[in-house]
């Protein structure tokens, strides 16, 4: 297994991506109660890290301080050498991540609007940017290369997917052909080729392939399609379409 954070115990790392993969596969799955979607496990190994990190010497694992906010802000009393990202920034969004569900897990009865999806896509993207900063931080990469490596990291498995092989079947058979398609891209990290696209959904005709699912989609704005490369990389139109309208009725 490939470890990011120099310096840093395995054991956090590992702990660290264990709870965001947790939010984000609860998040995919539309599981937005505030007890499946709970960013303060994270936060608390994240808290532990940059507590470590200053002090130069990390406890046995990750532990939860007595008062979690106010310990967030003692790190602002680290050297002005250890940076503002670790001393103000990461620390205030903890603060704010922790404080998201814990805060507003009482429930929400009487609204006209469930704010638990609002609460949720906070949460996942708070999630995101505080372990992209960490590995930008501690793995010495710019901000992009961080996010890219989150994404692969991540795991994006639809439970639709199944990796067998080379090759990768949708195994929701009632689905349409671009259904299928938008499905596999989204599960893929990188853009996808159209080779790739023909194989894995077993479509007799690349060219009837190309011209009505692929096409159309491009022009849909569904997808990005590269005439040049061949490539098909899906666009956040088609994430919505995948995550709002596709994944909801397919439940395996």
């Amino acid at each position: 297994m490939t470890y990011y954070l120099t310096g840093v115990p395995n054991l956090f790392e590992d702990e660290l991506f264990k709870h965001y993969r947790e939010i984000e596969r609860n998040f995919r799955e539309r599981r937005w109660e505030p007890a499946e979607l709970n960013g303060g496990k994270l936060c608390e190994v994240a808290y532990s890290i940059l507590r470590g990190h200053v002090d130069g010497s990390f406890s046995s694992k990750p532990a939860k301080p007595a008062k979690f906010a106010q310990a967030c802000l003692d790190l602002e009393k680290a050297p002005a050498s250890f940076g503002r990202s670790i001393r103000l920034l990461v620390p205030r969004v903890m603060i704010a991540l922790y404080d998201v569900r814990n805060s507003r897990s009482v429930g929400h009865v009487g609204g006209d609007v469930n704010p638990n999806h609002m609460d949720s896509v906070c949460v996942l993207h708070m999630a995101k940017w505080i372990v992209c900063e960490l590995i930008r931080l501690f793995y010495g990469v710019s901000t992009s290369e961080a996010q890219n490596l989150v994404e692969a990291i991540s795991e994006r498995e639809v439970p639709l997917v199944w990796e067998t092989g080379t090759r990768r079947r949708v195994l929701a058979t009632n689905l349409l052909m671009l259904e299928k398609t938008l499905v596999l891209l989204y599960s893929a990290v990188d853009p996808v080729s159209e080779a790739s696209l023909v194989a894995d959904l077993e479509h007799s005709n690349a060219s009837v392939y190309r011209r009505d699912v692929i096409r159309k989609a491009h022009k849909n704005r569904l997808l990005e399609y590269n005439e040049a490369a061949r490539t098909v990389v899906i666009s956040p139109l088609g994430s919505k379409r995948v995550e709002e309208q596709i994944l909801p009725r397919t439940a395996l």
